[in-house]
């Protein structure tokens, strides 16, 4: 109770011990003496009070007591009967929903008519991939532990992988779309690279050609092209022959993005692999550009001469200031990074060439270029069968 001169009023205070301290808290305001008198139709708000923080402290005692589970050592368990699901997946189906999958399995469906839930599927290869990566097979054995029990057979999910590969164009599309609802689309800057899958097959079959591996195996593969946008969020991918060229993979990739995906102004971000001339001036136009990396070694001989000369290097946000990198401070300048830029007019294509230098990057490329020439003259050593051309061009390497 909490007197004043006017009114006495009535409050309901937890104690809580924390940290070693004791301390209070107002966990309810009743009303003052004179309102809850009124209330009760003449009770005593006192007594009244008393018995309601009695309930109060019941149910307290109820919330936290401790609840005892009888178990029977002699009792047996069900044989063939699943005590234990897997939940780890509901958290994907928000985001598998609010990408609108569920509906673009239901237009599908329709289409090709048919019988089996068709977004039972794609929802279970889909949180399958996520949660444990494996085979067909394996995903449809494991998502039989999954609190919503599959309600299709195996020989299903190989017949859905045929649609799918004839519906990815309008499966991508209807994905970019919906993304645009959930989530702002970093399109300006965009990626694209390509990779390679082997099967462990001998012979040529379809799109599976033999190509340069990017394991090395000597089997054939399927290349996949892929492009991704700023926050490194797929935007659309192509699946080829093992033995295309890459650098033909982005142009007709790309037009459907700029068709499908109403996309105009973007700069295209490749690895030198890709930068084929071509694929340059594809870029260098309307509303698009591009960034590439691009090898010294290839330069023309006085493009060559220019990027190695240690002579008039800038710092970003100090131009007026000229440096030769030959006489840096190892330690004072060891952060910084150092550039050189100049624009160039050859085969119809204007270019920004841009070269940087930093000591740090330097001694960590010299690490890893001393360590493989050590691995190699272990090899070497422990190995004297090796060709001696090995040998010597690992000597050549080390001068």
């Amino acid at each position: 109770m909490s007197k004043s001169k006017n009114s006495t009023s009535l409050y309901v205070i937890k104690s809580t011990y924390k940290n070693k301290k004791h301390s209070t808290k107002i966990v309810e305001k009743l009303g003052t003496y004179d309102e809850l008198q009124q209330k009760l139709n003449g009770e005593d708000p006192i007594k009244w009070a008393k018995k309601y923080i009695e309930e109060l402290n019941k149910k307290e005692k109820e919330f936290k007591r401790e609840v005892m589970v009888k178990y029977s050592p002699v009792k047996l368990i069900s044989k063939d009967k699943q005590h234990s699901f897997n939940g780890g997946y509901i958290f994907l189906q928000q985001i598998y929903h609010e990408l609108g999958i569920h509906k673009i399995c239901k237009k599908i469906s329709q289409k090709y008519k048919f019988e089996f839930n068709l977004d039972s599927v794609i929802s279970r290869l889909v949180y399958g991939r996520i949660i444990f990566p494996s085979s067909k097979l394996a995903t449809y054995q494991l998502s039989g532990k999954f609190i919503e029990q599959p309600d299709f057979e195996l020989q299903h999910i190989y017949r859905v992988l045929e649609i799918i590969a004839k519906e990815i164009d309008f499966i991508q599309f209807s994905l970019y779309n919906n993304s645009l609802n959930i989530l702002k689309r970093k399109t300006g800057v965009v990626y694209y690279d390509c990779t390679n899958y082997f099967f462990e097959i001998e012979q040529e079959s379809g799109i599976k050609q033999y190509g340069i591996s990017k394991e090395h195996r000597p089997n054939p593969i399927v290349q996949m092209g892929l492009f991704m946008d700023g926050d490194g969020i797929p935007l659309a991918f192509c699946i080829n022959n093992g033995n295309t060229n890459e650098q033909l993979t982005l142009q007709p990739i790309e037009n459907k993005i700029l068709s499908d995906f109403k996309l105009s102004k973007f700069i295209v971000c490749t690895d030198a692999g890709l930068a084929s001339n071509a694929n340059r001036k594809f870029n260098n136009k309307d509303n698009r550009a591009f960034i590439t990396t691009q090898s010294i070694k290839k330069l023309k001989a006085y493009l060559k001469a220019w990027a190695l000369d240690t002579k008039g290097w800038h710092i970003t946000g100090d131009e007026k200031n000229i440096y030769d990198i030959s006489l840096l401070d190892d330690k004072k300048d060891k952060n910084k990074v150092f550039h050189k830029e100049r624009w160039i007019n050859e085969n119809g294509l204007e270019q920004k060439i841009i070269v940087t230098y930093s000591i740090k990057y330097q001694n960590y490329q010299r690490q890893i270029r001393n360590s493989q020439i050590e691995r190699a003259q272990k090899t070497i050593d422990t190995n004297p069968t090796k060709p001696r051309k090995f040998a010597s061009l690992m000597t050549q390497n080390h001068i």
